[in-house]
């Protein structure tokens, strides 16, 4: 009995063994790069901007750090965290970078202030943002501009992509460069419509007063003419 529990007693042990070095491996924690950011103080009356909602994939709302691999699946990383969540770093991120390169403080989350009004609404769906270890890093997702009076501005379906190197380092560095594409494309686009001014609109014409209403005119009424004479008889 002793000799036939023993395969099943190293199994268990060998497991046991697994996990305890899996918990004291070391885990490194992430956030994407802004990049370089101007050193200028941005103007306070510069153009106002609505930045949001910005939406994000269910699976991105995780802290963990998933792997693409070859086959298209999703994989977790072991030992590599996102610091915090990415949809809330990804608000940060795209506000800072934006208000950086339009030189504007007139930024506002929709998340903090979605009744702001603002020269332009900028409206942001991210569906994929993710790399691997031979999976270039890929940012998909589709962008909108509203005016200040609800008309669409713009709108653009987005594919980057940015190579690396293979560490996870090398692929969060990937990431934060597709971001800050990203951000470059709707600077410009901000820029171009931001400033456009509304249409005038046109003046109301004055609704004409109704017509006196004419009665037709009266048409004269045949009196009977009276004679007044005598009737003789003979």
């Amino acid at each position: 009995m002793i000799v036939k529990r023993l395969p099943l007693t190293l199994l268990l042990t060998g497991l046991l063994l697994l996990t305890g070095c899996s918990h004291l491996m070391p885990v490194s924690y992430y956030q994407l790069d802004g990049g370089p950011v101007a050193s200028k103080t941005a103007d306070k009356e510069g153009m106002s901007v609505l930045l949001g909602p910005i939406t994000v994939a269910d699976y991105l709302q995780r802290e963990a750090l998933l792997q693409r691999q070859d086959d298209g699946s999703l994989s977790t990383a072991f030992t590599a965290r996102w610091a915090g969540s990415l949809a809330t770093d990804l608000d940060r991120q795209v506000l800072r970078q934006l208000a950086s390169r339009i030189n504007s403080q007139r930024l506002v989350l929709a998340s903090d202030n979605p009744n702001y009004k603002a020269q332009v609404q900028v409206l942001l769906s991210i569906t994929r943002l993710d790399s691997g270890p031979r999976q270039p890093a890929v940012l998909e997702g589709q962008w909108r501009l509203v005016g200040r009076d609800g008309q669409l501005l713009d709108t653009r379906l987005v594919h980057l992509e940015e190579k690396h190197k293979g560490s996870i380092a090398d692929q969060v560095r990937a990431q934060s460069e597709v971001v800050q594409q990203l951000v470059a494309q709707l600077a410009s686009a901000v820029k171009n419509h931001g400033n456009t001014p509304l249409a005038a609109e046109e003046p109301r014409r004055k609704t004409p007063a109704p017509a006196a209403r004419q009665e037709p005119p009266k048409m004269p009424v045949a009196e009977p003419i009276r004679i007044d004479a005598e009737v003789f008889r003979f």
